[in-house]
């Protein structure tokens, strides 16, 4: 007698991070369709949790995972994947005990209260990377970036850019002004105030300037837009309990709550001075996620954001840890117009009614202009509060036009990476690490940018399952 197996409960995507990640050593990665672009010349990194469980226990929140990077090296003679888990301390720590030993994004210490008091959080290294000429930085929100051999991704140790103090965060998305090559990034600081701290690198990535803001209180901020001469960040209504984190009560997730009647806070800074502009205040909304910014031919600040109604899109996902979602957390693309010298939002317009997040452009537009977003989007006609987003498309803001490439049932695309060709400069490519539930296989696809809505003109296999992430870059060669 034959007994019927059971359906799972899970959803497809949940098998891409149902067990931590397994490493694999630089390998040739074989084609399985299509052809290589001979103008795609460099590496391609993402990063993102490898391993959510350890010991029997499960993390608190997908934020709190281990980071580990991929890197896809596309050279003349051969194209080499290479996996591995960033080798922090309390990584290191938490492998020879094989429990976690220390609180993070989602999770309080293990162990009695008055253990966790003043207890430091674990360094995940787990969001987002930044190619330099010399080394590959792991970024994580709390503190100094780890750095990283571009080719082996051998971890090196903390690096403080020549700038940062011990422990200060350098936050996940660093901007870089396409024309002088400067990095500008953030980190927001807890001692006696809350500050926000900013930087500006020369191309190497050492710090040649630095300012400090008192912010009003403590929230959650992850991104911000590089638009012309400005830099311009949003303060989301979310406020976090300092002292429930300080005597180890809540975790960060847990400590921030939703605050609607505080309205989100726009903040504009001179990119040159790193000073005040300007400071004001618009509707209540959250945001991940800038795509890019630019100043119009009135002088007007332009940028889009994928922008959520509330905090609801901290709880699902907090729930993608578990492999299970419930909750409906629905990201749109939105356009807004600031005036830069009174910080005023003088329009704000939803231009794509389609649940998305990840908006990215080229590298070459960042600050400026821009005519296409490229973004990660759910597919048509799916329940948002069970998937996760598992297509990617370009949005095309002078036809008000979505352009989307198919990936199928139950694969799941990364956000899309833009790489510039190496001999035309007017042709891009669009790289994604896509999950094939099917298989249980990981792949990287490769686009044409202008043809997102063909089929990919190439597909790599990878040794083995790239847990679903976070950010990644392209380094040309």
């Amino acid at each position: 007698m034959t007994l019927a197996t059971k359906p799972s409960t899970h959803p497809t995507w949940a098998n891409a991070i149902a067990q931590p990640a397994k490493e694999f050593a630089p390998t040739p990665l074989p084609v399985i369709s299509g052809k290589i672009p001979a103008g795609l010349r460099g590496s391609l990194y993402r990063n993102g949790p490898g391993r959510l469980e350890r010991g029997g226990r499960k993390v608190g929140h997908w934020f709190d995972g281990d980071g580990a990077i991929l890197g896809v090296h596309f050279r003349d003679d051969s194209t080499t994947g290479v996996y591995r888990f960033v080798q922090t301390s309390g990584y290191q720590e938490e492998t020879a005990a094989d429990k976690y030993l220390y609180g993070n994004y989602g999770m309080t210490s293990p162990g009695l209260i008055w253990n966790q008091w003043l207890r430091p959080v674990k360094h995940s290294a787990n969001t987002s990377v930044l190619a330099l000429p010399d080394k590959l930085l792991a970024l994580w929100e709390g503190d100094n970036p780890y750095a990283l051999d571009l080719e082996t991704l051998e971890t090196i140790g903390l690096d403080d850019l020549g700038g940062l103090d011990q422990g200060i965060a350098y936050s996940a998305h660093p901007k870089i002004d396409p024309n002088t090559g400067e990095i500008f990034n953030f980190g927001v600081s807890v001692k006696k105030d809350v500050l926000l701290n900013i930087y500006k690198s020369d191309g190497t990535g050492k710090i040649i300037k630095k300012s400090a803001f008192k912010l009003d209180g403590f929230s959650i901020l992850h991104d911000f837009v590089l638009a012309g001469q400005y830099l311009v960040f949003f303060i989301p209504p979310v406020r976090v309990n300092i002292l429930s984190l300080i005597l180890g009560l809540n975790s960060y997730s847990d400590a921030a709550k939703w605050k609607p009647q505080l309205g989100t806070q726009v903040l504009v800074f001179d990119k040159d001075t790193l000073t005040l502009v300007s400071r004001g205040e618009t509707d209540p909304w959250f945001q991940w996620h800038f795509g890019n910014g630019y100043v119009d031919s009135n002088g007007s600040i332009i940028l889009d954001i994928a922008r959520y109604e509330d905090f609801q899109t901290n709880q699902f996902l907090k729930e993608v840890a578990t492999g299970k979602t419930t909750t409906t957390a629905k990201g749109t693309l939105w356009q807004v117009n600031l005036n830069p010298q009174t910080g005023k939002v003088t329009k704000t317009e939803q231009v794509l009614d389609r649940g998305c997040d990840f908006p990215f452009v080229s590298p070459s537009e960042v600050g400026q202009a821009n005519r296409y977003t490229y973004l990660s989007v759910h597919r048509q006609n799916v329940d948002i509060s069970k998937e996760v987003l598992s297509a990617i498309a370009r949005f095309d803001y002078k036809t008000d036009t979505l352009c989307e490439a198919e990936v199928g049932e139950n694969r799941y695309a990364s956000e899309p990476i833009y790489a510039i060709d190496a001999y035309n400069s007017e042709q891009g490519w669009i790289l994604t690490v896509v999950y094939d539930g099917n298989t249980h296989a990981s792949e990287v696809w490769i686009f044409d940018s202008d043809r997102l809505n063909e089929s990919p003109v190439c597909k790599l296999q990878l040794p083995s399952v790239i847990p679903l992430g976070f950010h990644g870059t392209w380094k040309p060669a």
